[in-house]
């Protein structure tokens, strides 16, 4: 039988996990898994993500045939999860143009705070906040724009994320592209799963960092770090 004719009706999300499990490829929440997912195929899985968007408002007893509020809500949300929130998990990483240390910089950087937005994993309720990321470069690590660090950290948190996690993607991938002799991330947040749910808290934030290289062994260096992020 013709492939093509025996994959007929079959939902792309089952193809798409079939590659996956194939490949031996982890596919969790705060995962990108671009590379196996074909062109074309992100337009028919926003298709059936919104088919079953519809059936859970169905399950909630919403009646978006009559409501002109949630006619076309199962439509926006898919788009809203495939396009922006869980972006990061669909398309590749963004191209980020590196350059050589021509000036041999050896000096403390720090970048932010960059915005980030993202959602935990447990309740895909936001998570937004700040990050600060400081790098001590050598002569051999590559130069990349100021503005590339925003976009990996974008990509990074563009996924269900636990914010523990999350840093410690992001650290694994700049350090990855620039190869520095020091990395450090600093990230506070606000998670809406304690403000808008269960301790309903809207004051509490979470602050955590990765250290590596220099700032994890050179202590001055950290407090120097630490002491140029703005407080409050």
């Amino acid at each position: 039988m013709n492939p093509s004719v025996a994959d007929e009706g079959v939902p792309v999300s089952v193809k798409i996990r079939e590659r996956l499990k194939a490949a031996r490829k982890r596919f969790n929440a705060n995962d990108n898994i671009a590379d196996f997912i074909e062109p074309g195929e992100l337009a028919h899985l926003l298709d059936e993500v919104e088919e079953k968007m519809k059936g859970v408002l169905t399950s909630l007893v919403i009646d978006t045939e009559r409501d002109h509020n949630t006619d076309n809500t199962a439509r926006r949300v898919a788009k809203m999860y495939l396009n922006e929130v869980f972006k990061g998990r669909y398309v590749s990483a963004p191209l980020i143009t590196e350059f050589p240390n021509a000036e041999h910089l050896n000096e403390l950087m720090i970048v932010g705070p960059i915005t980030v937005r993202s959602a935990c994993s447990h309740h895909f309720c936001p998570v937004i906040g700040k990050i600060w990321i400081g790098v001590l470069p050598n002569e051999h690590t590559n130069v990349i724009g100021l503005s590339k660090y925003a976009r990996l950290a974008e990509w990074i948190m563009g996924r269900p994320q636990i914010q523990e996690e999350a840093v410690v993607q992001l650290a694994d991938l700049i350090q990855q592209k620039t190869q520095p002799d020091g990395l450090a991330i600093v990230m506070e947040a606000t998670h809406f799963c304690m403000g808008w749910r269960g301790v309903k808290d809207m004051d509490s934030k979470m602050i955590n960092s990765v250290m590596r290289g220099a700032f994890l062994k050179d202590p001055n260096l950290r407090r120097e770090f630490l002491s140029l992020i703005p407080k409050g």
